[in-house]
């Protein structure tokens, strides 16, 4: 929290200093819906520095609550700091939409502008929460119901709602964001990914915390919630650095995706887990100049901690993965501490050599069934200092074989592929 506590008390130091030209606006300070009032709050910040102060919400005559509760997302435009002070924000059982999105997408959007300068940064123990009874859970390739493979959803059966899951279940939702932070903030029983970025670049992602087990109880029954990574980088971004990820997720605690659609879609189109289409010109899709350091968790789905996969044609490459520790409770095992590709045509197969490239993984502790799974292929990288507590298996495994593992050494050591 340090760094995010030293920004605040600087902002605050500047708003002294400035009168009116620099204001820490506080929704508590206007009328309305919760959602109507960090908006207004939102909006009068634009005009006066552009930092809002988001404490806990002051008890009214519409509500003894303490939290904000929201039937609709958070939209952030450019240029603007919300500091978000010991707050709990939780989504309503009428909310089919994220917690936050960058305010140049949604539903009926078709272009997508660049945003440059958002900073979500929380301080003394900001939560974000899902709904109670979650209208709808899961990605796009899920199903709402209570049958196998299927994801919660009270929308399920409901005539002119969605029967799948989609972007609006994603927790905090950049899109196409230049200069951005994300800090010191805890996510609680997501709805499906709980921070997912597309064409992000030049940002710093630090101190996240996810708490969320692939289920949840509404009324007195478990219900099965699928997709519920922690944070995902998707296609186009780059040049990012995150530090400190800790807690357990229903699915991937990390990931870096860069896949091509199976079937592309018009922006903010409903039935599609990415809020945008896929780029016509391929490179602008590839994912590359990631830092990751420090994740310490696990998968209580039983998937990944951290995975990494592209396909199609679109590269990932310059990524960096130092310290990892797997915390596991005793006789769980995650399926990888660390995947890379896969071998599934459905997403689009082994990668050919040279499109996954130049990683350094270093400095990670495994209870996983494989510590580093290489499932697709593998080029001109280094893995060091991989600590294996699982006696069943290997450090690295190359499951997709060594034909397609190239100049890829290990501890210093000769190249491990073919």
């Amino acid at each position: 929290m340090k760094n995010a506590g030293l920004l605040y008390a600087a902002l605050l130091a500047l708003a002294a200093a400035g009168g009116e030209r620099m204001t820490i606006c506080d929704p508590n300070d206007f009328n309305g819906s919760d959602l109507e009032r960090i908006e207004a709050a939102i909006r009068a910040a634009r005009g006066s520095g552009g930092t809002v102060r988001i404490p806990a919400r002051r008890p009214d005559v519409a509500s003894k609550r303490d939290y904000w509760l929201l039937d609709a997302a958070i939209r952030i435009p450019s240029d603007t700091t919300i500091i978000l002070d010991g707050c709990r924000i939780k989504l309503s059982d009428n909310c089919r939409d994220n917690f936050i999105r960058s305010a140049n997408c949604g539903h009926g959007v078709a272009d997508i502008p660049v945003v440059r300068n958002i900073r979500i940064l929380g301080v003394g123990g900001a939560t974000f929460e899902g709904a109670d009874d979650p209208r709808a859970t899961g990605d796009s390739a899920k199903t709402l119901g209570t049958g196998p493979k299927q994801s919660y959803g009270s929308d399920a059966g409901k005539s002119g709602e969605t029967q799948n899951g989609d972007w609006r279940n994603i927790g905090i939702l950049l899109v196409n964001v230049e200069n951005f932070a994300l800090e010191n903030l805890t996510i609680r029983d997501s709805h499906a990914w709980a921070v997912s970025l597309e064409y992000c670049a030049h940002g710093r992602i630090a101190n996240l915390n996810f708490i969320s087990s692939g289920s949840k109880t509404v009324d007195g029954k478990l219900v099965t919630v699928l997709n519920q990574d922690g944070l995902d980088l998707r296609r186009g971004c780059h040049d990012i650095d995150v530090d400190t990820i800790r807690g357990a997720t229903g699915d991937d605690l990390v990931a870096l995706t860069a896949l091509v659609p199976r079937r592309d879609h018009a922006p903010g189109e409903y039935g599609f887990t990415e809020m945008s289409g896929c780029r016509k010109k391929l490179r602008e899709n590839d994912v590359f100049g990631i830092r990751i350091r420090n994740v310490i968790g696990y998968c209580a789905g039983g998937h990944h901690i951290v995975r990494f996969l592209n396909s199609s044609g679109v590269r990932m490459y310059d990524v960096e993965l130092e310290n990892l520790l797997d915390t596991s409770p005793a006789g769980f095992r995650c399926r990888a501490a660390v995947k890379i590709g896969d071998a599934n045509p459905a997403w689009g197969g082994v990668t050919p050599l040279g499109d996954t490239a130049r990683f350094r993984i270093s400095n990670v502790r495994s209870r996983a069934r494989h510590a580093i799974l290489v499932a697709g292929s593998l080029t001109d990288s280094e893995i060091s200092n991989v600590t294996n507590l699982n006696p069943e298996t290997t450090e690295i495994t190359l499951q997709s074989g060594p034909e397609n593992v190239r100049n890829v050494r290990v501890d210093g050591n000769a190249d491990i592929g073919k």
